[in-house]
């Protein structure tokens, strides 16, 4: 029952996507009734030319040479017709595709990370792509063969009882048996697609994780275990979809096994009325003709069934994406920050990813402009968390985050966000040029500015030597570039934008150590008057920073200057002694 009303709601929404096309729908429509008539009255010319061959020397060439040419005309103009109407579905489909597609990746954009982080990546890209795909396939068909169909049954049932209502009767009485075998195989299919495409977008995540920790794998000799995992989905997917595909292919010797009983019916019937006057030889013929018309359509529309009902498993994959609720939108009377001063307070801050798991508790803490403020403490004490905290990539569960005295969450995400300069540890470049890369937070930022940008950097003199400079064209997972030269384009991104306020996370883990202290220099200038946050687990790297906050377990457990600290001989004192032991 839930199913029935998931796939009623489905539909209702497809038909909203589609009414947006109104006019090629109703002209589509329109054409598919013309090749109908076209097509069907065929039959009756056909059954004229017959009867003017009234028996042997008695020929009406004439006559038959007319009806001829008026054939030939009626099938150019069906086909012209045909053309047209295969045009407009191409164009109503796709633009039905292109409005689901631009909706889903609009989508994608405002979800939360929290979503994000909770599903893979390549099932969310499943859902965007391999989905879409097949939803716009079974659409295709459903308006290539639907609205001809329906015409064609209307059309010929009309035809049929203006020749002889009687034989008429015949065909109608067994047509109930299609609708209950298409029935029949629709309820059964619908469960088995979507299973299907539940599997394939677990595969495709599957394989999107082999391929982008292929390294990793084969360091761990782990590709035989790797490749049972994908066995067995792969496994589970061939099983759901010869599930499907076997009931989905009872549908056409179904129905052609109903159509076969309804023609022989009708042979037998127009033979006897043939026989008995009632109906010319020409007639017969004309109705032989119909009646396998009629019937052909159910098979069509049986097979357009089955794959609507993949469509609509699909549909209703992509739909659950795009209902997913969008991160909490800004207020209607939210701010916009401009020149903050770099004021940043943190009053009674609770978060979890996790409910049943704390993290942060009761975390406070009061930066003044212009202070660099470095975050120090074992793997998975809440140090990136703060961060994302900061950025508003998550909401506070409690408490509240201020900027300039102005609760975060009472200004707008893109202004608060423009005012960050943030590095992270995990390099993030897209498909494009150095030169696009770098000014990915300016656009419109001058050749001279990008260049100085990436000199401050110390990235210049390697994309001077790479082939075309800065217009060489990387992408995201580019070998071209190390991993060192990935994280200096990223710092020269930060550099290009000097916002107000900076953070720093784990921003040189990749470099070398010459490069760093060159990069030290480019930081300690860079934050000259700018609020910074620094995370990093070198402690050599923060012992300059005007406050040092030693987090354990989600709390601050220890602050103040490096000097001070080390005299404490608490933790922070341990963990830097730790790493110059000898």
């Amino acid at each position: 029952m839930k199913g029935k009303k998931l796939q009623k709601g489905t539909v209702a929404r497809v038909l909203r996507y589609v009414r947006r096309y109104w006019f090629s729908l109703i002209l589509s429509i329109l054409l598919a009734a013309a090749v109908v008539v076209t097509t069907l009255y065929v039959p009756i010319l056909i059954g004229q030319a017959i009867d003017c061959i009234l028996e042997a020397g008695k020929v009406d060439f004439s006559a038959i040479l007319n009806t001829l040419g008026l054939i030939a005309l009626l099938v150019a103009a069906t086909a012209l017709c045909q053309w047209v109407m295969n045009t407009l579905n191409n164009r109503i489909t796709y633009n039905v595709v292109r409005d689901i597609r631009q909706e889903a990746f609009q989508k994608i954009e405002e979800l939360p990370l929290r979503y994000l982080d909770a599903h893979p990546h390549g099932e969310i890209v499943s859902r965007v792509i391999a989905d879409v795909d097949q939803f716009a396939d079974g659409l295709l068909m459903g308006f290539a063969q639907f609205f001809t169909g329906v015409a064609t049954i209307l059309g010929t049932l009309g035809f049929m009882l203006s020749i002889n209502p009687a034989i008429t009767l015949v065909v109608v009485l067994v047509t109930p048996l299609s609708f209950l075998v298409a029935n029949f195989i629709a309820r059964k299919t619908y469960s088995m697609f979507k299973l299907q495409s539940e599997t394939r977008g677990e595969q495709t995540a599957l394989i999107e994780e082999m391929i982008g920790s292929q390294k990793v794998v084969q360091a761990f000799g782990q590709e035989a275990r790797m490749q049972q995992r994908f066995d067995e989905i792969n496994g589970r997917l061939e099983q759901c979809s010869l599930r499907a595909i076997f009931y989905s292919s009872l549908v056409n010797p179904g129905t052609r096994f109903v159509n076969a009983i309804a023609y022989a019916g009708v042979g037998a019937a127009g033979a006897f009325a043939a026989v008995s006057g009632a109906i010319t030889v020409g007639g017969l013929s004309c109705f032989l003709s119909y009646a396998n018309q009629y019937t052909k359509p159910f098979n069509e529309i049986s097979g357009v069934v089955t794959e609507l009902q993949n469509a609509l498993a699909c549909a209703a994959r992509i739909f659950e994406l795009i209902d997913q609720p969008s991160q909490q939108p800004d207020a209607p009377d939210a701010k916009t920050l401009e020149q903050p001063r770099g004021e940043i307070m943190l009053q009674n801050v609770r978060f979890s990813y996790d409910p049943t798991q704390k993290l942060i508790e009761d975390l406070n803490l009061s930066v003044k402009p212009g202070m660099r403020v470095a975050i120090v403490g074992p793997t998975g004490c809440g140090k990136t968390t703060i961060i994302n905290l900061l950025m508003r990539f998550y909401d506070v569960d409690g408490g509240s985050i201020a900027v300039d005295g102005e609760d975060i969450r009472s200004l707008t995400r893109r202004s608060l966000r423009t005012n960050y300069g943030m590095v992270l540890q995990e390099t993030w470049l897209h498909a494009g040029t150095v030169r696009e890369n770098i000014a990915f937070g300016r656009p419109d930022a001058s050749e001279e500015e990008i260049v100085a940008a990436a000199k401050a950097a110390h990235a210049h003199s390697f994309i001077k030597r790479l082939p075309e400079g800065y217009d060489t064209v990387i992408t995201e997972e580019d070998g071209m570039l190390s991993q060192g030269q990935r994280q200096l384009l990223c710092i020269a991104r930060v550099m290009l934008c000097l916002p107000p306020m900076l953070i720093l996370d784990e921003a040189t883990s990749s470099i070398d150590t010459r490069t760093e202290l060159k990069i030290q220099d480019a930081f300690a200038h860079m934050m000259q008057g700018r609020t910074s946050f620094i995370v990093a687990h070198r402690l050599s790297t923060i012992r300059s920073a005007d406050l040092i906050l030693v987090m354990r377990s989600g709390r601050i457990i220890e602050q103040g200057k490096h000097e001070e600290l080390l005299a404490k001989g608490g933790f922070y004192a341990e963990l830097y002694n730790s790493q110059f032991k000898h």
